[in-house]
């Protein structure tokens, strides 16, 4: 049995479950984990059974919840390259220093050394003064680029810690297990085969999905500014067709969003607008889905009932087309779940 299950969709947190055969997969961890674990079990999914995390790209509400989520379960996380280390970027952002702050970090570094040292390593008359703390401590040119460099570079992995070693603070970067996948070259997890594909977004290398199990295709493309060739080669044959309808033209322009956020979401690498999504399912879309999911909908620039009727308007136009049942997925709540 197939099963698909919107959990969230939407600008504040996006998650979906694809079952198929013995294995769940989590499509993007956008909410928190109590948050996911929540839905999951009011749509009847067992966190505890998922098998798998696939990322479509980095942005917070696409993977605000993993590295919680991941480490609970100890589950492994599918990235591409790109971004994972995007990914890693985002939550370990470069830490610049002036050098009056090295220089006090310095200072308090030479005391905390000195006030650890044998007392009897020094003489009578007392601690060196502070210009010999900071004289012993400042290094050269080059070993202080080597220090600004590491600063700014992730943690490494954790030692183990022993009887004699500090345990370190944790890597936020740190998964169970992490593998790679590239857009264009299908792979598997367990029963389900996965074929990605590049999307025009505005992240490091962002894909959508197609996912097949017991002779079941399921597409999943959002966050695309517009739909090019490649993308509507992998949307044809399948059974269910989960895509982007974001905003309103209208509402959009007249919304509160500054111009230039305005601009980054209308451009080719923004988000589809419901107009987009419709001339797609008029002129292009091959019907052959039972299910067509509206997903991603903003909510300061949509609303449910625009894109319902405009996405309406396009598949009415095409007598054969009337089989396909349009749902709408929400931000607050979970989709029920979808079975083949």
């Amino acid at each position: 049995m197939v099963r698909f299950t919107v959990l969230a969709s939407g600008s504040k947190g996006n998650s979906t479950v694809v079952s198929g055969g013995c294995t769940r997969i989590l499509v993007d961890a956008g909410l928190s984990c109590r948050e996911l674990f929540r839905r999951m079990r009011l749509a009847g999914e067992e966190p505890e059974t998922l098998d798998a995390i696939v990322i479509t790209h980095e942005h917070s509400d696409h993977v605000g919840g993993l590295a919680v989520t991941a480490r609970k379960l100890g589950i492994p996380v599918y990235f591409t390259e790109g971004t994972h280390r995007a990914w890693m970027r985002w939550l370990t952002p470069r830490r610049q220093m002036t050098y009056a702050q090295w220089l006090e970090q310095c200072r308090k570094q030479a005391a905390e050394r000195q006030a650890e040292a044998d007392a009897s390593q020094f003489d009578a008359e007392g601690e060196p003064d502070e210009s010999d703390l900071v004289a012993d401590c400042e290094p050269a040119a080059p070993a202080l680029a080597q220090i600004v460099a590491a600063e700014s570079l992730p943690e490494a992995a954790e030692p183990e810690p022993g009887p004699a070693t500090p345990i370190p603070q944790k890597d936020p970067t740190w998964l169970p297990a992490v593998e790679y996948f590239q857009a264009g070259q299908p792979f598997e997890i367990g029963d389900i085969a996965i074929s990605p594909f590049t999307i025009p977004h505005d992240a490091a290398d962002p894909v959508g999905f197609v996912f097949r199990t017991e002779g079941v295709r399921i597409a999943f493309a959002t966050d695309l500014g517009y739909i090019p060739p490649n993308v509507k080669a992998q949307l044809k044959g399948v059974d269910l067709l989960l895509l982007e309808s974001n905003h309103d033209l209208e509402m959009l322009r007249d919304g509160p969003y500054p111009w230039s956020v305005k601009q980054r979401v209308l451009s080719r690498v923004g988000h589809l607008s419901n107009e987009a999504a419709a001339a797609f399912l008029e002129d292009e879309y091959d019907g052959q889905a039972a299910y067509v999911i509206l997903a991603h909908l903003s909510q300061s620039n949509n609303l449910p009932e625009l894109a319902r009727v405009t996405a309406e308007r396009a598949l009415n136009g095409r007598a054969s087309l009337l089989a396909n049942r349009l749902l709408l997925a929400a931000q607050h709540e979970a989709l029920p779940p979808i079975y083949f």
